[in-house]
């Protein structure tokens, strides 16, 4: 842990190399997101969910409903590059998207029922993969590159630990009862 409330678990670090060892720590921390985020904000008040989790953060609610945007795209790029060669992705401005009105306003359970049934399906994807099935990749053109899936599976198991843990130590801090 940090005590930059941005990056509460750090900021994400790329493996270098692909290493077929780190899959089971990568696929226990997206199989856990849904669970660990539901406990994240059990209890929550619309108060505290609107809380933000950081001076110029997100609120709560913002997050859980940024977290379950971006775990579908991220769900749709595993599939994209399963099926097509090296597809561009198509980007979205994700500060924008926590600014719509369901962002700010609907409760969390349709987010964290959809992160339930995102991730179940993400996994059995992920449990079918081959070696060479993690080396596809797609192009994000924000960054002019392929990102491989062993790369966007790291940075989606980070994503996972780094959301929670926003919320989590927000709720020490204001010593939320968990």
């Amino acid at each position: 842990m940090t005590e930059d409330l941005r990056y509460p678990v750090g900021k994400f670090a790329a493996p270098v190399a692909w290493n077929p060892a780190d899959v089971p720590r990568w696929r226990t921390d997206l199989a856990e997101l849904p669970a660990r985020m539901r406990a994240a904000v059990s209890g929550l008040t619309d108060e505290q969910l609107d809380t933000p989790y950081r001076d110029g953060g997100w609120t709560v609610r913002q997050t859980v409903h940024h977290v379950a945007d971006s775990h579908l795209n991220a769900y749709c790029r595993f599939r994209l590059a399963l099926t097509e060669d090296a597809p561009t992705i198509k980007p979205y401005l994700q500060a924008l998207w926590a600014e719509l009105p369901d962002a700010r306003t609907l409760p969390v359970a349709p987010s964290l029922g959809l992160l339930d049934g995102l991730h179940n399906r993400l996994i059995a994807l992920i449990d079918t993969m081959t070696s060479a099935e993690w080396q596809r990749g797609f192009v994000h053109p924000e960054h002019g590159r392929t990102m491989t899936l062993w790369q966007a599976a790291a940075l989606y198991s980070w994503h996972s630990t780094h959301h929670v843990a926003h919320i989590a130590n927000l709720r020490t801090r204001n010593k939320w009862a968990a």
